[in-house]
Order: C-alpha cells, then structure tokens, then sequence
C-alpha cells in the first residue's frame, strides 16, 4: 500500500465471527487495518482473562487510496463480505473518527473504573446533573450506574455513565 494523501479510511463487512480473520488475510497483503478492540474489565472469577470484544461486531475499517491502491484483492480475502457502499460507491470514513475511536479506547484501556459501594456519597461531575449529590445504589453494566438524585423534594433513581461519578468530598 501507498501512504498518500488520498488515502481515506473505509468500511469493511466481514463475515459472520471473521473480523480477526479477514484483518488478518488484510495485513497479509499490506493493506492498513484498524479493529477497534474494547478490553474487557479484569476478571475475578476461575475463567481468567477473556480476549477483547470488537466494539463493531462484523466489521473493520480499511485505508485506502483509491486511486493507486487495488480494491479487486479485497472482496476475494477470506473473511471479508463486501467493502460497505452507499449508491454504488464505497463511503469514506473521516479520519477524525478513527482518531476518535483510538484515542477513547486508549483511556478506557488506561483508567481503571472506579467502584463505588451500595449507599456512597457520590457527586456527578458531568452531563444534565453536574455538580450534585447522590447516593451510589448500583452498578448497571460496565458503563453505567444506577444513582438516586433528590429532585422536586422526591428521590429518583436514574442511571448515569460511571465515568461521570467522583466519591463526594
């Protein structure tokens, strides 16, 4: 492949569980491949670590030139459907989102989630409800948490990202 500046980022469909193997057969031919990979958070129980889940299930995304680079090789490579098209033609992805993509998967990867127990004092440091109290009442999957806000003189439970708590100080 040639780094150009007419290199742009496409979509890739790859068949159903194949995404490891249809980058894989890409990287082969020298194609620039990016599966963005969300890691799993550490594990307690006796499986031990689980591999990382692909945050877009049955796709990838591809650099290409399309004008020096040959699109023919890619929808013979094994594990890959089709190139995603839109009319016909082949749809760039803009560059600032596979930038986006990476730079928000490294911080998840680097900040280690904070746990909060049952009944702790919480103060919300973003969204609709920035800067108030709450009290943490649960985990809800791995970004979000179930908080009860005293709003109009009534406790409401309401779920928020958990990247937005911070222990009340």
């Amino acid at each position: 492949m040639t780094p150009s500046n007419t290199a742009r980022w496409y979509l890739i469909q790859t068949k159903p569980r194949q995404e490891a193997r249809a980058e894989e057969n890409l990287l082969r031919q020298h194609f620039e491949c990016y599966r963005p990979i969300k890691v799993p958070p550490p594990s307690r129980g006796p499986q031990g670590a689980k591999a990382g889940e692909a945050l877009f299930p049955g796709y990838l995304f591809i650099r290409l030139d399309c004008i020096h680079d040959n699109w023919y090789p890619i929808r013979s490579t094994r594990g890959v459907s089709r190139v995603v098209s839109f009319g016909g033609q082949p749809t760039p992805v803009r560059d600032e989102l596979i930038e986006q993509l990476r730079r928000r998967l490294a911080q998840s990867e680097a900040a280690p989630a904070a746990t909060f127990t049952p009944g702790e004092r919480v103060q919300v440091s973003g969204g609709s409800f920035s800067d108030i109290e709450a009290i943490f009442v649960s985990s809800d999957g791995e970004e979000r948490s179930v908080i009860l806000l005293n709003l109009l003189q009534r406790e409401q439970k309401v779920r928020v990202p958990t990247r937005y708590l911070q222990c009340y100080s």
